[in-house]
């Protein structure tokens, strides 16, 4: 190993130390001082952005991998909003989340504290530079970032705004630090770091999540992939169904949130499937269907089993006619992520049984299955979905990236007696 890594999270772990030691309004207002630069450092950060998009271009990569990796004024200043969403959210490490006192006197406490050092491996976003610095470390964490090949002058960009309200305010910039040399050997070094790292989060595709999974020495929080399925009820409103199907397939395809799948009741069929592939169609979705669905448009692609378990992140969709409930839960069963389920339904009873029945992370009721989004609910930014139940499941804000550990206050007391005296 080269030891370039290992120096990154020795100084970083150092600086978490500092981190922890600070007030939650010193650490609100670190993180507004961050947006600040965002909207400051936008013309360097954006031009950055467009040397990044030109080589991917280049490069071959997918329609999906540039819209994840393109900023422009809007989405960077939804990045900096972000932040400030963030810096205005009640300090996690502010007080104690349980009390209660024991028969023999201890006052048994928890409270929220920082998991440490947070290593954030991703992908294309550049917004993950920024929205992981701010989450990690409104907890008290200290973050190293190590961001795709194709997102680096970005990521440099805008790493180099936050060293500047790090600067500003006396606070060592290792505190948010960037591996800038994005060679594969050093993702293997950081993921050895057990001594160092407390926690790693990957956030990309699929292989670059199970490559870390499987060589890591270091906790990871996960999701492999979003396989998202809408199913549309017999007793589904076809209006809000269609407006839920359009938004969650067509909207932006490229987002692990995105439909993949699309399960229709048998008895809803003939009202809801010509439109709806009427529609699909118009926004350029193609298609894969089953034979039942075929039987509406036999031109379509014909949907095979490797179909219902894709993540297409593009415009295409599988599509298959159920039974019942029983058959729709059966094929998420069979083939979901643990991700985002959607039922449209009028019945509140069906949706209650899908509630129960389902295991993602996140259960929508007549709600577009891109509303799984740290931002849309409540969270402010996210640094990742988690498909993994461990301490988190579903979006991770900040109180996922702290842990409760116990405090117990007494007045002396000893769990063994013996006598003292002479």
């Amino acid at each position: 190993m080269s030891g370039y890594v290992r120096t990154l999270a020795e100084r970083a772990r150092a600086a978490s130390l500092i981190l922890a030691a600070l007030e939650g309004a010193e650490r609100a207002a670190l993180i507004a001082a961050m947006a600040d630069q965002l909207d400051a450092q936008r013309d360097a950060i954006l031009a950055a952005n467009a040397e990044d998009i030109e080589r991917g271009e280049t490069a071959g990569l997918s329609a999906a991998m540039l819209d994840r990796l393109r900023l422009d004024p809007q989405r960077l200043s939804a990045i900096a909003g972000a932040l400030r969403e963030v810096a205005a959210q009640p300090d996690p490490l502010d007080g104690v989340t349980r009390s209660e006192t024991r028969p023999n006197g201890l006052t048994i406490e928890r409270k929220r504290v920082p998991l440490g050092l947070i290593a954030m491996i991703y992908e294309s976003r550049p917004n993950v530079t920024a929205d992981a610095a701010a989450l990690c470390l409104k907890a008290g964490n200290a973050v190293l970032l190590r961001g795709g090949s194709e997102a680096r002058a970005s990521n440099a960009a805008i790493a180099a705004a936050l060293h500047t309200a790090l600067r500003e305010r006396g606070l060592p910039e290792a505190a948010v630090s960037l591996i800038e040399d994005t060679a594969r050997e050093h993702v293997l070094e950081l993921l050895q770091l057990s001594d160092l790292i407390d926690l790693a989060i990957p956030r990309g595709g699929e292989s670059l999540i199970r490559f870390v999974a499987e060589h890591a020495r270091v906790p990871v929080i996960k999701h492999y992939k979003g396989v998202c399925h809408l199913y549309v009820d017999r007793a589904a409103d076809p209006a809000l169904a269609l407006n839920l199907l359009i938004d969650g397939k067509a909207s932006r395809p490229g987002v692990c949130n995105a439909l993949e799948t699309l399960l229709v009741h048998r008895g809803i069929a003939d009202a809801f499937l010509p439109q709806a592939l009427a529609a699909l169609a118009a926004r350029g979705v193609e298609v894969r269907g089953c034979e039942r669905v075929r039987a509406y448009a036999p031109l379509l692609t014909p949907a095979s089993e490797a179909d219902y378990a894709a993540e297409y992140l593009d415009l295409i969709i599988a599509a298959r006619v159920v039974d019942d409930i029983d058959q729709a839960l059966a094929h998420i069963a069979q083939h979901g992520s643990d991700h985002t389920e959607v039922i449209a339904t009028d019945d509140a009873a069906t949706a209650e049984a899908f509630v129960r029945r389902t295991r993602s992370s996140a259960v929508m009721v007549n709600a577009s299955s891109r509303f799984n989004d740290g931002g849309q609910l409540g969270l402010g930014a996210e640094i990742g979905i988690s498909t993994t139940r461990l301490h988190a499941y579903g979006p991770m804000g900040v109180e996922s990236l702290t842990i409760e550990r116990f405090v117990v206050r007494g007045a002396g007391q000893v769990r063994h007696t013996e006598s003292l005296a002479p």
